[in-house]
């Protein structure tokens, strides 16, 4: 039986991706999984609580260029890591330009994607 109550599928990362506090200019994190309209990131500190982010990674596209990718976030939860001073730490997406939500989409969608 299924139990995944998503509502969008989430592609792991399986490489490192660093994101940035736009507001702060610190690499807060790292990708784990992404979708459409949030994302997983390990962090080495907690964030604040329920808070807002302005976020920004860069992931490939299909002719291998670095896109970048900047958008508003929600923290959502998050919880401690088995390794010590890691948080993962759960975020959705309130704030996406269009053309990055398809971009998004598309690189989650791609052929060879491992999803959680």
């Amino acid at each position: 039986m299924n139990t995944e109550y998503r509502r969008a599928k989430r592609r792991k990362v399986g490489f490192d991706v660093e994101v940035t506090d736009t507001m702060t200019g610190h690499v807060i994190g790292k990708l784990s999984n992404l979708s459409e309209t949030g994302m997983l990131l390990i962090l080495g500190e907690p964030v604040t609580s329920d808070a807002l982010f302005q976020l920004r990674f860069t992931l490939d596209d299909e002719a291998g260029n670095g896109r970048e990718v900047e958008l508003g976030a929600h923290e959502l939860w998050a919880d401690e890591a088995a390794a010590p001073g890691q948080v993962w730490t759960g975020f959705r997406f309130i704030d996406v330009a269009p053309e990055d939500v398809a971009f998004i989409r598309g690189w989650v969608d791609a052929p060879g994607s491992q999803y959680v």
